[in-house]
């Protein structure tokens, strides 16, 4: 189906971050967007006001009229939706043409510069910093977001003049091999998904397909020693980064008063005593990675500065709800050890001389299942552990699996306890915390605002 043939889009699986980006922009583009999810939430909301229509319980009876026209509808879906989704199914067996989010992005990167970011982890954060900067130039860019940015209150940024577009290159269900890259960043190889993948080997095997995938004439800008083997096109170049070596790294790192500064270094052009928006340690080595990319596509030293200057920051990654001499109180996204690790390193870097706690609900029996040790090794970094249930996203219980196995691992020294995510409130309300974290990428950050206004209240 050719874009000019779309007269409506319909999406299950609607309020998805990623899903949602794409709903804004056919909704820009003047056609009908409706869909289905399961529940109502704040982005479902916005999407509403924006235009889309969204029902919440799985019905065909509710699909628009004008979404039943196989000839001018495209449905779109998330891998999170069951095969048997009874509107799903009404689709599959009506021919109409049915997309994952991954193909529908796919085609934009056939038909604008695809600037992608893949990886375990970074990658919102990488992708956010570089539409931001890309954004702000003569450059400028459409983007594509697993996260919404505090710049522009949304995950979706339009341009009608720019032939970029970044994607944020999301590695479940092999979702990016339907991309055409311009140009990459791979920011870890960490494995995960292996619900998915089976095998650490299968899980490096897709980034080095994933490399394939990048246009000659473009780049692959790769973290320095990921245990992957990159496999690109001929005409691609091929760059290295870090915090602090290979092509693109940092120098004269400097953390202090709150405030982060670094000099960029470059084999096209050095920039130097660029200064952190959102001071937090490891968005040094995010913003080298964004700053690389938007380098390599025309951006000046000039507008480096500037972008990472003014850049925000994302919503639940290291998203700072109060921070005060009495309190410090912050969500993020981190369910994976590795994010978890850089979390905790980063938040200890900050705060040395307090206590640190975090609340942290797991993401998925699967990912508890294979890196519980992993999980509790990173906790064990902080002060105090405090373990909800697990959350179950897509997938069944798993017998034995829970989140003991985690709590049990915990080191000694490390203050531990466990609890329902119904009695978070409570909990907060009973107690005087210095510095508390929530941690997952799970429902739990539902009960943010309401923490966050206990602890004002205190």
């Amino acid at each position: 189906m050719e874009l000019k043939d779309i007269k409506a889009v319909y999406f299950i699986g609607a309020g998805g971050i990623g899903m949602s980006a794409i709903a804004r922009y056919f909704i820009h583009k003047g056609m009908v967007v409706a869909g289905y999810d399961k529940t109502p939430s704040e982005l479902t909301r916005r999407l509403e006001k924006e235009g889309m229509l969204i029902h919440y319980e799985e019905s065909v009876d509710e699909i628009p009229h004008a979404c039943k026209k196989p000839a001018s509808t495209l449905v779109v879906y998330t891998p999170a939706i069951p095969a048997d989704h009874k509107e799903l199914t009404f689709f599959r067996e009506g021919g109409f043409e049915i997309e994952k989010r991954a193909q529908v992005l796919g085609t934009l990167t056939r038909t604008h510069k695809g600037l992608c970011v893949a990886g375990t982890h970074g990658k919102t954060t990488t992708s956010t910093m570089c539409a931001h900067i890309m954004h702000q130039s003569q450059q400028d860019c459409n983007a594509f977001l697993g996260g919404i940015s505090k710049n522009y209150g949304t995950n979706y940024i339009l341009s009608d003049k720019s032939d970029f577009v970044v994607i944020e290159a999301d590695e479940f269900d092999r979702s990016f091999h339907w991309l055409h890259p311009w140009m990459s960043v791979i920011t870890s190889t960490d494995p995960d998904h292996l619900d998915i993948y089976g095998t650490k080997e299968a899980y490096l095997e897709s980034f080095r397909h994933y490399t394939e995938l990048i246009q000659p004439g473009g780049a692959l800008i790769l973290h320095k020693n990921l245990e992957m083997q990159q496999h690109v096109q001929e005409g691609v170049r091929v760059y290295e980064y870090s915090l602090d070596e290979g092509d693109f790294h940092a120098e004269n790192i400097k953390i202090e008063n709150g405030e982060i500064t670094f000099d960029f270094i470059s084999p096209v052009e050095c920039v130097r005593n660029v200064m952190l928006g959102q001071p937090v340690p490891i968005n040094i080595e995010n913003g080298v990675a964004a700053m690389a990319m938007a380098q390599l596509n025309g951006c000046t030293a000039e507008e480096l500065r500037y972008g990472m200057k003014t850049y925000a920051g994302v919503d639940r990654r290291f998203d700072f709800k109060i921070k005060n001499d009495r309190h410090v109180f912050l969500s993020d996204y981190a369910h994976h050890p590795k994010e978890i690790y850089q979390s905790a390193k980063s938040i200890r870097e900050l705060y040395k001389d307090r206590k640190i706690t975090a609340i942290f609900q797991p993401h998925l029996y699967t990912r508890t299942r294979d890196f519980y040790q992993d999980f509790a090794n990173s906790l064990s970094l902080l002060d105090e552990v405090i373990l909800c249930d697990i959350y179950p996203a897509r997938e069944k219980p798993i017998e034995g699996v829970t989140s003991k196995l985690i709590y049990d691992n915990l080191k000694p020294g490390v203050e531990k306890s466990m609890i329902h995510k119904e009695d978070v409130l409570d909990l907060v309300k009973s107690r005087d915390f210095d510095v508390l974290l929530v941690l997952g990428a799970g429902d739990l950050d539902n009960y943010v605002p309401q923490i966050a206004k206990l602890l004002e209240s205190k």
